[in-house]
């Protein structure tokens, strides 16, 4: 009866494991959340009521997806001299940029009030571009960059790409691929934008 019972129970404690382990693993590619309900555009812009003129400019065109390419975007960076810029570079099909896209919802929301957050939507259709941003909205907007003309201005990268500019427009950091929780996207923002 051991001889029996002892192979059973090993095969059952191996599929137990097994799907403990496939469970964990599965997860192990979400995002970290942190319990985090989901994310609520008006919520964040209710947050965000009060900022400076320039940063509040900002908030009112939330989750937009802007046109004029690189004069429009310049135009926007000069408007932001005296605050700190966070420009995240992304496209709707991008599979890491979908990834920290709720990373930039919560840490813009926070900061939102002292540095200033732009997206970049580059080598992506506007079409696309807009679903995307309607499921996953953002409290800042983006601006088209079919051509790539405005991430040519920061030297060649991939996607997802972050530029930290300081007050006077200057870069500071720029930091290539995918954000892994927003905890180090906001030790960023601390490390190279806050004094």
């Amino acid at each position: 009866m051991r001889r029996v019972l002892l192979p059973i129970l090993a095969v059952l404690s191996l599929g137990v494991v097994l799907v403990v382990g496939l469970g964990q693993a599965s997860g192990g590619d979400e995002p970290e959340r942190g319990g985090a309900q989901r994310f609520s555009l008006a919520s964040a812009q209710e947050r965000l009521a009060g900022a400076p003129a320039p940063l509040a400019a900002l908030h009112a065109q939330a989750n937009e997806l802007l046109p004029g390419g690189e004069r429009a975007f310049s135009a926007r960076l000069r408007a932001l001299r005296g605050h700190p810029v966070v420009v995240n570079k992304w496209a709707s099909w991008c599979g890491p940029c979908q990834a920290e896209f709720p990373f930039f919802q919560e840490v813009a929301t926070r900061r939102g009030k002292s540095v200033a957050f732009v997206g970049v939507d580059s080598d992506d259709s506007s079409s696309e571009a807009r679903t995307f941003l309607r499921d996953h909205p953002i409290p800042f907007p983006s601006y088209e960059d079919p051509d790539k003309e405005i991430a040519g201005r920061f030297g060649r990268m991939g996607l997802p790409t972050t530029i930290f500019l300081d007050e006077r427009g200057e870069q500071v950091f720029l930091h290539q691929g995918q954000y892994r929780s927003s905890a180090a996207l906001a030790a960023d923002v601390d490390r190279y934008l806050t004094r």
